[in-house]
């Protein structure tokens, strides 16, 4: 009886030692997941670093009515770095004022990785002012995020998701349609 304590003490310690791991990882790691973390417990500890390139994001769940999913082909001929440039130039001739009938609380980059791996999450904001937000969210702004991912060849895969709610009554995809507009004015495909 002894012995068999003892050997249980010892598969809790391993068990909180690799849960720290993990979290600890993904404190500290950018790069590192959630899903990274508990993969790693599940294999018993053995982390493999990636390199954080593209063909990442999710697609939206069929049944969302607050998500929508996309993606974008530069032209024939158009480098990665040329792609990255684009995609920023519409990202960045977004009205601040918001287009439309959404965004009115603006935009910003919260995460601008596209020349690394490719990566990009903007925040857009509602007003604040509608009835939704007064009523439903103690009068602060929605915030949406959107997400971007250029791979090697320079498609990017976009979704532009609400953190909250069950509808963005179009909201996510008015965002999508002028952002593939002025792509598609540069000759992408949408």
């Amino acid at each position: 009886l002894h012995y068999y304590n003892k050997k249980n003490i010892h598969q809790k310690m391993r068990f909180f030692a690799l849960v720290s791991f993990a979290v600890s990882a993904v404190a500290y790691s950018p790069s590192f997941s959630r899903r990274d973390a508990v993969r790693s417990l599940v294999t018993g500890g053995v982390v493999v670093a990636t390199s954080g390139t593209a063909n990442a994001l999710d697609v939206c769940n069929p049944k969302a009515n607050n998500c929508v999913f996309s993606t974008w082909t530069p032209p024939s001929g158009t480098s990665r770095k040329d792609a990255i440039k684009d995609v920023r130039a519409v990202i960045e001739a977004y009205p601040q004022a918001g287009q439309a009938d959404v965004d009115g609380g603006g935009w910003k980059i919260a995460n601008d990785d596209l020349e690394s791996t490719g990566m990009a999450r903007i925040e857009y904001s509602s007003s604040g002012k509608g009835f939704f937000a007064k009523s439903f969210n103690g009068g602060k702004p929605f915030v949406d995020d959107l997400n971007i991912e250029i791979d090697s060849n320079g498609s990017v895969k976009c979704k532009s998701q609400s953190r909250i709610g069950d509808s963005d009554f179009g909201v996510n995809g008015k965002r999508l349609a002028y952002l593939a507009a002025g792509l598609k004015s540069k000759g992408w495909g949408i």
